[in-house]
C-alpha cells in the first residue's frame, strides 16, 4: 500500500512526498467508556492509513485520496465544511492546528489505506493522526504525541461534529505492534 500512495502522489504532483502512517484499532474492554471518563484496553492492528505529503509553498491544500479517487483543494484561510466527508477530516486536523497558531502552510497530500471505513476500526482517527503528525513534521512545529492525539479528537469533535472519546487517536499515536494499551481516560496515563 505504501508504494502505491507513494506512486499516486508522485504521479498527482509531480514530485516525491514524506511517508507518515497510522494504524487502525481494536478495543478489547471498555467500549463507550472513553468517553464517559472510564478506562479503555485498546491495540493497534496491522491495517493502517498512509499519508504522502510535501509542502508546497502556497497557500491552497491539494490533496487526493487514493481510496476514493477524489481530488479537493481549498484554500487554508477558508475551512468550510462541505458533503465530501472525508475532506472534512483534513479541514478539522488544519482547523485545530490553526488554532494553535502553528505556522502551517500549503501541503499536497494523497492518502489512503486498508482500515474499512465504517467497520469499527477507527479510520477517521487513523487519518487525523497521521496528517497531525505529518503537518507537525513537515512543518518543524514540535508538538507532542499527547498534543497531537488532543488534536486529532477535537477536529473530529468540533469540525466534523462526531462526539468521540479519546481513545481512538490515543491508540492511533502511541499503538505498538503486539501490545495493548491500558488507558485511564481521566488522565490519560497509560501501560502497555
Amino acid at each position: 500500500m505504501k508504494i502505491e500512495i507513494k506512486e499516486s502522489f508522485i504521479k498527482n504532483f509531480n514530485k516525491s512526498p514524506f511517508l507518515f502512517r497510522s494504524p487502525g484499532r481494536v478495543n478489547m474492554i471498555g467500549e463507550h467508556t472513553d468517553y464517559n471518563q472510564g478506562f479503555v484496553l485498546p491495540a493497534a492492528i496491522d491495517k493502517e492509513t498512509i499519508v504522502a505529503i510535501s509542502p508546497n509553498n502556497t497557500d491552497r491544500v491539494r490533496i487526493y485520496s487514493y481510496d476514493m479517487q477524489e481530488k479537493h483543494e481549498f484554500n487554508l484561510n477558508n475551512l468550510e465544511r462541505n458533503d465530501k466527508n472525508w475532506t472534512n477530516y483534513i479541514m478539522g486536523v488544519i482547523q485545530q492546528f490553526n488554532y494553535l497558531k502553528a505556522d502551517i502552510r500549503g501541503f499536497d497530500c494523497v492518502f489512503g489505506g486498508n482500515i474499512p471505513i465504517g467497520a469499527g476500526l477507527s479510520s477517521s482517527a487513523a487519518l487525523e493522526c497521521a496528517l497531525s503528525f505529518a503537518l507537525n513534521k513537515i512543518f518543524a512545529l514540535n508538538l507532542t504525541k499527547i498534543d497531537l492525539v488532543k488534536l486529532s479528537q477535537k477536529a473530529e469533535n468540533e469540525f466534523v461534529g462526531v462526539k468521540c472519546g479519546i481513545m481512538d487517536q490515543f491508540i492511533s499515536v502511541f499503538g505498538k505492534k503486539d501490545s495493548v494499551l491500558k488507558l485511564d481516560c481521566r488522565d490519560l496515563s497509560y501501560e502497555y
